[in-house]
């Protein structure tokens, strides 16, 4: 009996970017099937741009995106699951919520929820070879800046304020930029099936979390994954998960 293997793609068209109104481009990687598929969310600034999460690291980031080496840029990652820091280590420095700085430090694949999601499932084509699911590794950034709730990250002519919301993780965070209405919101919520229950989610902090975002005057959300949508929405899934949660 023969076993059917999926085709792989190739590095140059491994990612895909699109451009957003408010100067965000999200960038993505189109071979893994949506459910699994990292936001990569770049930022354009007028001294400096953002960047928010890395996705897979199977394919290098930098090399086949452009847009990540025409300027000074900060590195932030939103949380420290494996598709969302894969090429973290791409960048010279890389921020992160001081409460998973150590899994970004040591990023093995059991606390990084390699171990537990990372298969040939994940995808519609492979990356192109050598890659092996079962040989992936994560390389740890050289150095890693933390972040804490309430600091302001400074784009010159944009300002962000990161947002402490765990409960998906201990240390995820969201972005938001007030002035504009804008919210990256990281794995807490997007708009599809959310993850509340690995290893490290904590049921009454997600609560919180939810009901912090559900205060703010979002104009629009971009999530750790699937589509943006609008702050209307936001208030509406949270309403709902707190409804159904009863927390």
């Amino acid at each position: 009996m023969s076993r059917f293997s999926l085709p792989r793609g190739d590095a140059e068209n491994w990612y895909r970017t699109t451009s957003l109104d408010d100067g965000i481009t999200r960038i993505d990687e189109p071979a893994i099937k949506p459910f699994y598929r990292c936001n990569i969310w770049h930022v354009r600034g007028r001294e400096r741009d953002l960047l928010v999460d890395f996705g897979l690291g199977a394919v290098p980031l930098r090399r086949q995106v452009p847009l990540l080496s025409e300027r000074d840029l900060i590195a932030v990652a939103s949380h420290t699951h494996f598709d969302h820091i894969g090429s973290a280590h791409e960048f010279d420095c890389c921020h992160v919520h001081a409460a998973e700085a150590d899994i970004l430090a040591d990023p093995d694949n059991a606390r990084t929820l390699a171990d537990a999601f990372l298969d040939d499932a994940m995808f519609d084509a492979l990356p192109p070879a050598p890659f092996e699911h079962h040989r992936y590794r994560i390389a740890p950034p050289t150095r890693i800046a933390t972040l804490e709730d309430g600091e302001i990250i400074d784009l010159g002519d944009r300002r962000f304020e990161v947002i402490h919301t765990p409960g998906h993780s201990p240390g995820g965070i969201a972005l938001w930029e007030a002035a504009s209405g804008i919210l990256i919101s990281g794995d807490l919520i997007y708009d599809g099936p959310l993850i509340e229950d690995v290893y490290h989610s904590n049921a009454r902090d997600y609560a919180a979390s939810m009901r912090r975002l559900r205060e703010l005057p979002a104009r629009v959300v971009h999530g750790g994954h699937f589509p943006s949508f609008s702050g209307a929405r936001l208030h509406a899934m949270i309403d709902d998960w707190l409804r159904d949660h009863a927390l």
